[in-house]
């Protein structure tokens, strides 16, 4: 389909993308918003449905790649630039957005039964924060973190700004969040995991610890932390610092870690 030219923000061909801050506050009903380049590209390479791109008129060349990508029947919408800030709300400077589709959301079970022997996976405990959320999915595309499961405490990982600063990965790394009460550890172990969990109290220090071949590593929200009742039920793990400091970014404590596990599985006999 060649691309569509809109003239006003108040086309209704367009009225998803309109107000887009406003709209990620309250929900897109089965939707997610990709912008940029990179993170629609990686989107379509994972396989992900997009309803309709909407794309500033300089754009659209060099896009021709992804465009010819989409089946045919998905409609491309173009706009000069302050057009396209009109229907947006703000300067889109990257001038790319994409309107997808979440697709059914997996089944815990099944999404760690499919997965191979040795294998990593990460839990998430309430993770509020967007940059971290993203930053986390990051590292697990980065690290080969095969599922992620978020407890009901979790942000979204397909809020708008979680899957920009994941660099699209938060579109690639299968997930599933559990609902309220549900229990983690105990989903993990009956896939045969191995659950890790970080704390500054942890017994162990990361550098001396052995991988195992399906391990499940825990990250909870920067301050509190994981909840007692987690770290009593698993293995602890903590990275000593300099100076008795014990601060570290949730994200940047993940990628640290996994680049451990990740590896230690790979250098295992």
């Amino acid at each position: 389909m060649a691309p569509i030219r809109i003239e006003a923000a108040d086309d209704p061909r367009i009225e998803p993308y309109r107000d887009i801050r406003e709209r990620d506050l309250v929900g897109r009903q089965g939707r997610f918003v990709a912008e940029g380049e990179v993170v629609l590209r990686a989107a379509i390479r994972a396989g992900r449905r997009f309803e309709s791109l909407l794309l500033a008129e300089k754009r659209v060349a060099g896009l021709a790649t992804v465009i010819d990508a989409l089946p045919p029947e998905t409609p491309v919408y173009t706009a000069d630039q302050a057009v396209l800030d009109s229907i947006a709300g703000f300067h889109l400077h990257r001038g790319v957005l994409g309107m997808g589709l979440r697709g059914a959301a997996p089944d815990p079970d099944a999404l760690l039964a499919g997965l191979p022997a040795p294998t990593l996976a990460m839990g998430l405990s309430a993770i509020a924060n967007h940059d971290n959320m993203g930053g986390l999915f990051r590292n697990a595309a980065a690290f080969g973190v095969r599922a992620v499961v978020l407890d009901h405490a979790c942000c979204d990982p397909l809020y708008r700004k979680a899957i920009r600063t994941s660099v699209g990965a938060a579109l690639i790394v299968p997930f599933v969040r559990l609902e309220k009460g549900a229990d983690m550890v105990g989903l993990f172990a009956r896939h045969g995991f191995e659950t890790l969990s970080l704390s500054p109290a942890g017994a162990e220090a990361l550098a001396t610890l052995t991988p195992p071949a399906r391990a499940a590593v825990l990250f909870g929200a920067e301050g509190p932390g994981l909840a007692p009742g987690l770290l009593a039920r698993t293995r602890t793990v903590s990275i000593p610092m300099a100076g008795g400091f014990d601060s570290l970014n949730v994200a940047t404590t993940a990628g640290i870690v996994l680049h451990h596990l990740a590896a230690g599985a790979k250098s295992a006999p």
